[in-house]
This record gives structure tokens, C-alpha cells and sequence, in this order.
């Protein structure tokens, strides 16, 4: 009885392991994603408002949540939550994802390079 719980218990954690998107960790390259990122710092910070609002700590915050930043009316009733998955959509077309926006970026076409940022901005918490 005891073994026969072994093999389905094992398939599910192989399967847990597979699926990129169950991971905590996004599955890029933070080094290339920090190379990514300089495109983002014409009006992108990681500690201060700018443009547009600081990233420090992005990942696992709501959008519109930095203090001190005047976000459209778009991007705070967005509902959104900063995450893999919502960072990956945004940052592939913006203006489609929270349409009204002031961000004027077209976004990343590239899925790697997404990938490759979002591993990066996931490692960048705020000072202290």
C-alpha cells in the first residue's frame, strides 16, 4: 500500500519541476537581463521615480502601488498584481495589456529577452 502512493507522488513532483510557471523563479537569464534593462533607463529607475516608477521590488507588487508616483487612472484600476506571468504580458505590448497607459513603449517581442528581464527585475529588491 505503501509504494503505490510513491509513483504518483513522484510524477507530480516531475511535473511541478517541469512547468516553468510553477516555479517561483522565472526561467531566464538575470545577467542578460540586466543588458535588457538598459533599455528600460531612459525613464526607469531602480531606487527613484522617474518617468516612470522606481523597480525595485517589482515582482509580487500591485501596479500603481509605489508612493509618490502619478500613475494613469488606466494602470490603477488595472487589478493587476507584478508577477511572471502579468510581467511577461505587459512587457510583450503594453498599450494592449492596460489599454489608456502612459507608457508609450511598444514593448519586447522577443520572449527570451522577456524572460531574461523579469529573472532579473525578480532579484532586485529596494534598499533600505
Amino acid at each position: 500500500m505503501k509504494g503505490s502512493l510513491w509513483l504518483p507522488a513522484a510524477g507530480l513532483l516531475c511535473l511541478l519541476f517541469a512547468l516553468p510557471s510553477l516555479r517561483a523563479e522565472p526561467a531566464g537569464d538575470p545577467r542578460r537581463g540586466e543588458q535588457v534593462y538598459s533599455r528600460c533607463m531612459g525613464c526607469h529607475s531602480l531606487q527613484v521615480n522617474r518617468t516612470g516608477p522606481r523597480h525595485c521590488g517589482l515582482v509580487g507588487r500591485p501596479a500603481a502601488s509605489v508612493p509618490g508616483f502619478n500613475y494613469s487612472a488606466a494602470m490603477r484600476k488595472s487589478g493587476l498584481v507584478w508577477d511572471i506571468n502579468t510581467l511577461d504580458a505587459f512587457l510583450a505590448a503594453p498599450l494592449k495589456q492596460v489599454p489608456g497607459t502612459t507608457m508609450t513603449y511598444a514593448g519586447i517581442t522577443d520572449p527570451q529577452q522577456r524572460r531574461d528581464l523579469i529573472a532579473w527585475l525578480a532579484r532586485v529588491q529596494c534598499e533600505q
